[in-house]
């Protein structure tokens, strides 16, 4: 068995923008992403930020299993009138999921989840034990 080259020489860009799906220009699939994420390590937590920006609070699920905390989201926008004509639509759908495996130091229980200008953002407090400890002075004696 043999590969063929096929030859467009004579018309190879117009072929090309003819055939591609996306004959506007762009990107040409834009529906999933995942976020943008910081994660801050302080002596007595975490904090956890993600970049999710155009959301509202109610389009997030968070939830923790077993040390795994995870934070998805899906939008849809409504339906749009059928008499519009579009030359383009884009922005129908967009989802993301992103899995966070927690240290076994964080108090799972006292997490705190806050969403404001774009940014969900967590803290996730330390475990007692994970604490530094004081120092402290030993005498002679």
């Amino acid at each position: 068995m043999s590969v063929v080259k096929r030859n467009n020489s004579v018309f190879p860009a117009l072929m090309n923008e003819l055939f591609k799906p996306d004959w506007f220009g762009g990107l040409e699939s834009a529906t999933s992403y995942l976020p943008a994420v910081n994660i801050k390590d302080n002596e007595t937590e975490f904090e956890l930020e993600l970049s999710v920006p155009g959301r509202k609070k109610e389009d997030f699920n968070i939830e923790i299993d077993e040390d795994v905390l995870t934070v998805s989201s899906e939008v849809r926008t409504d339906e749009e009138k059928k008499t519009e004509n579009f030359t383009r639509k884009e922005f129908t759908f967009s989802s993301f999921k992103r899995s966070f495996t927690l240290p076994e130091t964080v108090d799972t229980e006292k997490i705190e989840a806050n969403y404001e200008n774009g940014i969900l953002s967590f803290v996730l407090p330390k475990k007692e034990e994970a604490l530094p400890k004081p120092k402290r002075l030993i005498e002679l004696s």
